[in-house]
């Protein structure tokens, strides 16, 4: 093993809020392409079924053509969600470098809704530190979203 390779460390982004909303309403935002569209990205190909492989289209940058490569890990409806997210290339230091994390989405039923926690887990520092960064601040946003759609339903 390399010293960078022994210097890195992983970080995850972890969110945890409650929203007065009900698991079920929450999992159909989380669970449907076409509002998944209105809170992060629109996806092509996605289906919550474990095993589908699925896509984001994001902003390219340097060698990286902007895809974010998912692939559907794990499906309980209306308690967990986990998908792999992979993109960048090996060409891109900063914006754009490779990244191989997971996803999971989980639902805790609570007295004044549901708790939805998410990590964002696998960001190797200082190689994804740019992505961690950015991210960081975007699952907030997102989230907030999720949590104004999901009132809509």
């Amino acid at each position: 093993m390399s010293a960078a390779a022994l210097k890195a460390e992983t970080r995850d982004i972890v969110i945890d809020e409650v929203f007065p909303h009900t698991p079920e309403t929450i999992w159909k935002a989380l669970t449907s392409a076409q509002l998944i569209a209105r809170w992060l990205m629109q996806p092509t190909g996605f289906e919550a079924v474990e095993g589908n492989s699925f896509t984001f289209q994001t902003t390219p940058g340097g060698n990286w053509d902007g895809v974010i490569h998912c692939r559907v890990l794990e499906v309980v409806p209306n308690r967990r969600l986990v998908y792999a997210w992979k993109g960048g290339d090996e060409r891109n230091t900063g914006y754009g470098a490779p990244l191989d994390t997971i996803v999971t989405w989980s639902l805790t039923p609570v007295e004044a809704g549901t708790r939805i926690r998410l990590v964002h887990a696998g960001f190797v520092l200082p190689r994804n530190e740019s992505a961690y960064t950015v991210m960081s601040g975007g699952w907030k946003k997102v989230v907030r979203k999720l949590d104004e759609i999901s009132g809509e339903e």
